[in-house]
């Protein structure tokens, strides 16, 4: 199978400050690859630069062979859609109206959504559990439930490839699990998503491949038992880790265990915060 991305030699940061330096992967249609690491490592920024939202410092990023740098707005938003770590939407749009945002590549200028348009941002949102939040403002809404409605607009725009950027912020255990199960389907039936992700647990269980940033480079790069290795992890999060193997479900658990130090230090801390503290 052919790749549909290929990243050579990217070095990507802020105001020339290099945040990642000469990463290099590939990616193939159906993979649900994770993008872990410690935060800071550069988990969103490489997101955002594949995205074009970041200009590249160097090296090159092609999408479907093409580099990214010359693909309109129109013509990426066919090919990719992006769900940002944190949306503000301060107008009064409509749970409705912000999922059929995500249509508008398929519109002329001039055109309205169709009623094709209009099935399409139901379903999306009857399956992400928004659809009795359609005539809702945005405002009005919970976190997660607009998390939930953003999900549902990234999907209405049906295209082949999803970054995802945390998608399950703000979202209960239960919706958590149901988003990397959808993801999961919807890259078994041909689509590809690249996602930020914080639940190494979830990470493990549901990816089909894993990126692990860290020290501004790709640690480890291969299927999440090969990733989910103790000395990849203590070297990301600078802290002693340790990966069990649930006996029940089968699945592997990620823990941490904190640095002797840092025991000692909050000790001393909780005693001081805490000396001459009176409950009445």
């Amino acid at each position: 199978m052919e790749n549909i991305i290929e990243v050579e030699k990217l070095s990507a940061g802020y105001d020339k400050k290099i945040i990642l330096d000469e990463v290099a992967f590939k990616v193939k249609q159906g993979e649900m690859i994770g993008i872990i690491g410690a935060n800071g490592a550069g988990k969103s920024t490489l997101l955002k630069t594949m995205r074009g939202m970041l200009p590249k410092i160097s090296g090159s990023i092609l999408v479907f062979g093409k580099d990214v740098a010359n693909f309109s707005e129109r013509d990426f938003a066919l090919h990719v859609s992006y769900l940002q770590q944190q949306v503000e939407v301060s107008f009064g749009y409509t749970g409705k109206e912000l999922v059929l945002a995500g249509r508008y590549p398929y519109l002329k200028w001039w055109e309205s959504e169709s009623v094709e348009d209009e099935k399409i941002a139901e379903m999306c949102m009857e399956y992400t559990g928004v659809l009795e939040l359609a005539e809702c403002p945005i405002t009005q809404l919970s976190g997660g439930q607009k998390q939930r409605v953003l999900l549902a607009k990234v999907l209405a725009q049906k295209t082949p490839v999803l970054f995802l950027d945390e998608p399950t912020t703000g979202l209960d255990i239960v919706y958590q699990e149901e988003i990397f199960k959808f993801c999961q389907a919807l890259c078994k039936a041909g689509k590809t998503v690249l996602m930020v992700v914080h639940e190494l647990n979830l990470a493990a269980k549901f990816c089909s491949r894993l990126l692990l940033i860290g020290e501004g480079k790709i640690l480890a790069d291969g299927a999440p038992l090969e990733v989910m290795d103790p000395g990849y992890l203590t070297r990301a999060y600078k802290v002693p880790v340790e990966v069990l193997r649930n006996p029940i479900s089968g699945g592997i658990e990620i823990t941490t265990r904190p640095l002797e130090e840092d025991v000692e230090r909050k000790e001393f801390l909780i005693n001081e915060i805490c000396r001459g503290t009176v409950i009445k």
